[in-house]
């Protein structure tokens, strides 16, 4: 667990809340991203309270990033709790049309009300919410055909709230991504900075890196051995910080004296489960939570 607790919350972010619940008479229906990854850390527990009791659909992103048996137990808990999800993943395209079909049946009483009246060609209006560097921006291209948003792979790159039209049916009030001023649980910090929603210039990665190596021996070890050549006699009984160095070691990863060279070897593992290079792997389960 971190030393320090992790926060991130810049005065954008408090201008952001009051910018959605200023807008939320300008639109229809919410739809709240959740990396899948992540799908428990990924909620800003905030949303719900400040959207008051609009339509609301959540949207699992970054799919191609996490396991897939596990997505498919997280949407299963949604079901039961009689929530509606719809798994995608931006880069691929998958499960885009599954979401324009959601919110028009999420909101088919207005849009029949719209038909009575002959308004057949009024578009239905989204706020589009989630954390920072969850995926906003690349869902926003995928359904507007272009590039209407900015995207990097980073936290906070949309500072302002834009509409954006789209060709799948609802024009998208696009929200910058807002976190909560308080992680009460350490180990939803720990998730968001792994994931890259908290900018890495304000944590110990190499802390963080350490703490990545332990939760990937727990939630996914023949992916973290088989990417990084460990083996179970290797590792047995070692803590986060030996996995760390036993890492940097496999990688060459050295410096004068023999020592490993931290910064790199944090680099490289963060990079590397981000891209999904370690394979597809999901941080948390329902029964987790």
């Amino acid at each position: 667990m971190a030393k320090n607790p992790i926060q991130w919350f810049p005065g954008h972010m408090a201008k952001t809340k009051r910018m959605m619940r200023e807008c939320l008479s300008e639109v229809d229906i919410i739809i709240e991203l959740l990396d899948s990854r992540i799908p428990y850390s990924s909620k800003n527990p905030e949303i719900d309270s400040l959207i008051n009791g609009k339509p609301k659909i959540s949207v699992f992103t970054k799919s191609i990033l996490a396991d897939p048996d596990m997505t498919a137990r997280w949407v299963e808990s949604y079901h039961k709790r009689g929530e509606r999800v719809v798994v995608i993943d931006s880069t691929t395209g998958q499960g885009i049309d599954k979401l324009a079909d959601a919110v028009r049946d999420i909101m088919a009483e207005k849009l029949e009300r719209y038909h009575i009246k002959g308004m057949d060609g009024r578009k239905l209006k989204a706020m589009i919410v989630g954390i920072p560097n969850v995926g906003k921006s690349s869902l926003i291209n995928r359904i507007a055909g272009n590039k209407k948003a900015k995207v990097e792979d980073r936290p906070g790159v949309t500072v302002d709230k834009q509409w954006v039209p789209t060709k799948i049916g609802f024009d998208l009030l696009d929200m910058p991504g807002v976190l909560w001023p308080k992680f009460e649980d350490q180990t939803v910090g720990e998730n968001l900075a792994m994931t890259g929603a908290i900018r890495d210039q304000i944590l110990d990665t190499e802390e963080i890196a350490m703490i990545l190596c332990s939760r990937l021996m727990k939630v996914a070890p023949d992916k973290f051995m088989a990417r990084y050549k460990l083996t179970p006699e290797e590792t047995e009984g070692l803590d986060s910080y030996d996995l760390f160095e036993l890492v940097g070691r496999k990688r060459g990863f050295l410096i004068s004296g023999g020592e490993v060279n931290h910064k790199r070897c944090a680099d490289m593992l963060l990079d590397e489960f981000r891209g999904g290079k370690i394979g597809r792997i999901t941080l948390e389960s329902p029964a987790d939570r």
